[in-house]
């Protein structure tokens, strides 16, 4: 008798997008004692997002980041109400923008 090779999958399925995750881009302007904090590290470490650094401009007084955050809406939130906190200005960045 001969032996059966098992079936191999075809794939996985993909899942629908999840109507809860969501994707955000973000102008963060550090003030000059925040530059050499970690705070993106820090921001990664704290929430359930994922992060994009799109464009990163950095001096001795002021620092500027075009950051994309992907998760949970929520996470999101909570990940900018954290930066305001700890006194990064936070700004959407206008559609399209970095899309040129």
């Amino acid at each position: 008798m001969k032996k059966r090779t098992p079936l191999r999958p075809r794939g996985e399925v993909p899942l629908p997008p999840d109507p809860r995750q969501s994707k955000s881009r973000l102008w963060l302007t550090f003030p000059a004692p925040l530059i050499t904090r970690p705070v993106i590290w820090e921001l990664g470490q704290k929430f359930k997002v994922v992060f994009n650094l799109r464009q990163v401009s950095v001096g001795k007084d002021i620092g500027i980041v075009c950051l994309e955050l992907d998760g949970a809406r929520t996470e999101i939130k909570n990940a900018i109400n954290w930066l305001e906190k700890l006194g990064v200005e936070v700004e959407p960045v206008e559609i399209g923008v970095l899309e040129s």
